[in-house]
């Protein structure tokens, strides 16, 4: 019996570390880290995320995105944001919070979109798409997260690629680097058996 236990317990870790290895594969050369070297675009998605974490301390994640998204949109990468996270509450509200800081660093209100839908990345990439009505798009979050996101995108007929907000430490961010690798397990499952949105909507073409 425990050496069945063990046997799973391998199959498991070789699972989890063989579709790391296929995203990181997949969208090798998709991810830039530089504003000079990454193509225009019309629309960059930006992912959203909790402006802090416990204890009230500003989320470096966040900061680190709405910085990446201020420096596209500034060198004239981007024309739009569609800021797309989780408003599950009326006092949850990722997309409003990132819309208004923002309008503070100098991005339009009317080059801002939001996406109050966007609860997981899969979400937020399909209804970019489906919603929103775009089929070619930049990517902004931490490497890993556009990773996952390209290869969301690739894989429902989108062009993608992701614009690298800077990472945090590996002591900050060991959590989420260990999430990271079962969402993308998570993914390839949602995928494979056509996992939708939780919510559709009207149209609201960015153009």
């Amino acid at each position: 019996m425990i050496q069945i236990f063990f046997i799973l317990i391998l199959v498991l870790v070789i699972i989890i570390f063989s579709v790391d290895f296929l995203v990181n594969k997949d969208t090798e050369g998709s991810t830039f880290s530089s504003v000079e070297r990454i193509a225009s675009q019309k629309v960059g998605l930006l992912l959203g995320t909790s402006k802090y974490i416990r204890r009230g301390e500003l989320n470096k994640y966040y900061e680190n995105r709405i910085d990446a998204a201020v420096a596209l949109y500034k060198a004239g990468k981007i024309n739009y944001i569609l800021v797309s996270g989780d408003n599950g509450t009326l006092e949850y509200n990722e997309p409003i919070t990132m819309k208004n800081d923002l309008i503070e660093r100098g991005v339009q209100e009317e080059c801002i979109y939001l996406d109050y839908a966007g609860f997981r990345t899969l979400d937020s990439v399909v209804r970019c798409k489906e919603i929103f009505g775009q089929t070619e798009i930049i990517v902004i979050s931490q490497k890993w997260h556009n990773q996952r996101a390209i290869y969301i995108a690739e894989s429902k007929g989108m062009k993608a690629t992701g614009f690298n907000a800077k990472d945090v430490s590996v002591s900050y961010g060991f959590k989420t680097q260990m999430r990271e690798k079962l969402a993308r397990c998570k993914m390839v499952l949602d995928l494979m058996f056509g996992k939708r949105p939780k919510f559709g909507g009207e149209k609201i073409e960015i153009e």
